[in-house]
C-alpha cells in the first residue's frame, strides 16, 4: 500500500527518464483531465518512474498529476490515449488518473503547520475515501475506474502486524471505501472480520463514525480533518501529543490475520487464488538479481543429491512398528461382523469383499513431511560460503523432490532473495553473490515462514541459518527465532569457526558470532562442512520423528 501521503506531494520533482516516449499520453490526458476535475489549470505527466514512490501523485503547487507508466503498459503504443476506448484497455492506469483527479478536485485543504505527523498521517488516510467518494458523487461513472485502482494502492506489507494502528489503517483505506460507495461490503467481508478481530466491534464502530463524518467535510476544511484525526488516535489508545510520529510495524513480529485477509481480497480482485497471488508477489519482490550467474550441476552434485534423497527416504521408513491390517484369510483375530458379511455375500452368489480376519503386521510408521528452510548470509564476510551454499541449494531441492520433502533456500543481505522456491526442481545451479549489509534477516525469516508455514501444521519443520551472526537487527531476529522455537520449529545456526577482524565490522551495533537463544549453534570449519551438517540434521530429525 503506497502510503496516502505520497499521493499529495510538494516541491518540484525531477523529470523522469523516458517522459518523451510517453508524450502523447501526457498530452492526451492533460486535454482530458478538465472533464474529470472541472479544472482547466492542470497538467498530466505520464512516464516510467513518475509519481515518486507511488503509482500516482498530485502536486498542488504545480497543478500537476503524475502517473507511473509501468502501471499502464510496458510500451506506449499499447493503445491510442486520444480515443475513448483506451480506458477499457488500461483500466488500472486510467483509474490512477481518476484517483489523481479526485485529489486535484477535492483535496483542497493543507495540513496546518505544527501538526504532529501522526495526525497528518491519519488525516491523509481519511482523505483517500473522502476524495474518491466526492469524485463518485460528482461523476458516478468514475466508480468503475476507482474500483480498479484500489488494489493497486493496497499492499500486504502495510498490514504487516496485527496491532490497533495497522488495523485502523486498513479500515481507513479499505472499509471506509464501502461507505464512499467505491467497493461493496461483500468485497471486504474477510477484511472486516480481521479488523474486527483486532479492534473489536465497539472501536471499529467508533472509527466508522469518524470516517463517515470525514466524508461530509468540505474540500477546504483542514481543521475538521485534523480534529477527526485526533479522535481517531484517541479511539486507538494513542496520544498524538506523546507519540509524535506514526507507529511502525515491529520487525520482530510475523504477519497475522490482517495481512492474510488483505491477500484474500487482493487475490479475488485479481481473479486468482490467495496462494497464487502470494507466490506472484514473492516472485516479484524476491527474485534473484539478473547478474547472478547460472551453471549446469556437476556429476558430484548429482551424486550428492541422490545420496541425500536415499538417506531421507530411509529415514522416513526406519524403525517399523507393529500395526494392524484386515485380511480375507487367517491367521489373525476373527472379526464377527465382517465374517457374517462375508457369509452373506457368498450365499448371495457374490464375490466376498469383506475381510473377516485382522492381522498384526510390521508397517512403516507414518512420518511427517520435512519442511526445511536454509537462510544464507550474503554479507561480504561470508563470501567464501556462497559457492558451496549455492550448490547446496540445488542439492537440497533436487533431493527433496525425490524424497517427499519440501525445501527452500533464501539469501539475505541488503535484500532478501529466494534462491530456490519450494516444490521446484532447478535445472541449473544459481550462484549467489555477497554484498555489504545484513539488514534483511528478519524479512528473510518471515519469507521462509510464508513459504513453508514454519509456525503451523503437522510437518517436521526446521530452519537452518548459515551466518557469522554479524547482523543489523539482532533483537528483531531473536524475537522471530523465539517465536519459531515456541511453535515447534527447530532452528540450527551455523557459525564460521574463524573470527572476523574488527575492521570487517560495518557498524557499532554489530557483533561477531552473536549466539541466539533457542537455537542449536555450531561452529563449522569450512563451507562443505556446513552443507554436511544441515543434511545430517535433516536426516536425524526425520529418523527421530
Amino acid at each position: 500500500m503506497s502510503h496516502p501521503s505520497t499521493h499529495l506531494q510538494h516541491g518540484v520533482p525531477p523529470t523522469p527518464a523516458g517522459a518523451s516516449d510517453w508524450h502523447d499520453w501526457s498530452a492526451a490526458w492533460t486535454q482530458h483531465v478538465p472533464l474529470l476535475t472541472g479544472r482547466t489549470d492542470l497538467t498530466v505527466l505520464v512516464a516510467p518512474g513518475a509519481a515518486g514512490d507511488a503509482p500516482e501523485c498530485f502536486y498542488p503547487a504545480l497543478n500537476r498529476i503524475e502517473v507511473d507508466a509501468t502501471y499502464i503498459a510496458e510500451r506506449p503504443d499499447v493503445t491510442d490515449p486520444a480515443k475513448a476506448r483506451h480506458k477499457r484497455l488500461v483500466p488500472t492506469g486510467y483509474g490512477l488518473l481518476v484517483h489523481g483527479a479526485a485529489h486535484a478536485a477535492h483535496s483542497r485543504w493543507a495540513t496546518p503547520p505544527g501538526t504532529p505527523p501522526i495526525l497528518a498521517a491519519v488525516a491523509d488516510m481519511l482523505e483517500e475515501s473522502r476524495a474518491e467518494g466526492r469524485q463518485r458523487a460528482r461523476r458516478r461513472g468514475d466508480r468503475r475506474w476507482l474500483r480498479h485502482v484500489v488494489t493497486t494502492l493496497l499492499d500486504p506489507e502495510d498490514a504487516a502486524v496485527d496491532d490497533a494502528w495497522h488495523a485502523g489503517q486498513l479500515a481507513a483505506l479499505l472499509l471506509a471505501r464501502v461507505d464512499a460507495r467505491i467497493v461493496t461490503s461483500k468485497d471486504v467481508r474477510p477484511v472486516r472480520a480481521a479488523v474486527t478481530g483486532v479492534l473489536g466491534r465497539k472501536r471499529l464502530r467508533q472509527l466508522r463514525d469518524i470516517w463517515r463524518e470525514a466524508h461530509t467535510c468540505d474540500d477546504t476544511d483542514a481543521d475538521t480533518m485534523i480534529c477527526l484525526a485526533r479522535r481517531w488516535c484517541q479511539v486507538l489508545g494513542i496520544d498524538p501529543d506523546q507519540q509524535y510520529d506514526a507507529p511502525v510495524p515491529d520487525a520482530g513480529q510475523f504477519a497475522g490475520r490482517l495481512a492474510a485477509a488483505l491477500v484474500d481480497y487482493l487475490a479475488v480482485a485479481a481473479g486468482v487464488t490467495p496462494a497464487e497471488y502470494a507466490a506472484a508477489l514473492l516472485a516479484h519482490r524476491h527474485s534473484p538479481p539478473s547478474e547472478w550467474s547460472r551453471r549446469d550441476p556437476t556429476e558430484q552434485e548429482h551424486r550428492a543429491a541422490r545420496d541425500l534423497a536415499n538417506r531421507l527416504r530411509q529415514a522416513r521408513t526406519q524403525h517399523p512398528e507393529p500395526g494392524r491390517r484386515p485380511s480375507a484369510i487367517p491367521p489373525g483375530r476373527l472379526r464377527t461382523r465382517q465374517a457374517i458379511t462375508a457369509e452373506a455375500q457368498i450365499a448371495a452368489g457374490q464375490l466376498p469383499t469383506a475381510a473377516p480376519w485382522q492381522q498384526r503386521a510390521q508397517l512403516p510408521p507414518e512420518k511427517p513431511r520435512l519442511h526445511l528452510a536454509v537462510l544464507v548470509d550474503l554479507s561480504g564476510s561470508m563470501d567464501r560460503y556462497t559457492e558451496a551454499m549455492s550448490s547446496a541449494a540445488w542439492i537440497f531441492a533436487t533431493a527433496a523432490r525425490r524424497a517427499d520433502a519440501t525445501t527452500t533456500t533464501i539469501g539475505f543481505g541488503d535484500r532478501t532473495t529466494v534462491l530456490v522456491p519450494p516444490r521446484t526442481r532447478p535445472t541449473q545451479v544459481l550462484t549467489m553473490r555477497t554484498g555489504l549489509a545484513t539488514a534483511t534477516f528478519p524479512e528473510a525469516v518471515k519469507v521462509a515462514d510464508q513459504l513453508l508455514d514454519l509456525r503451523h501444521g503437522r510437518t517436521l519443520r526446521m530452519l537452518a541459518v548459515v551466518s557469522d551472526g554479524c547482523l543489523d537487527d539482532i533483537p528483531a531476529g531473536q524475537q522471530l527465532v523465539t517465536t519459531l522455537h515456541q511453535a515447534g520449529c527447530a532452528v540450527l545456526w551455523l557459525h564460521p569457526a574463524d573470527p572476523l577482524a574488527d575492521s570487517e565490522l560495518t557498524g557499532p551495533d554489530q557483533m561477531w558470532r552473536h549466539t541466539f537463544t533457542h537455537t542449536t549453534t555450531l561452529a563449522v570449519a569450512d563451507p562443505v562442512e556446513a552443507v554436511a551438517v544441515i543434511a545430517d540434521a535433516a536426516v536425524t530429525a526425520l529418523t527421530q520423528a
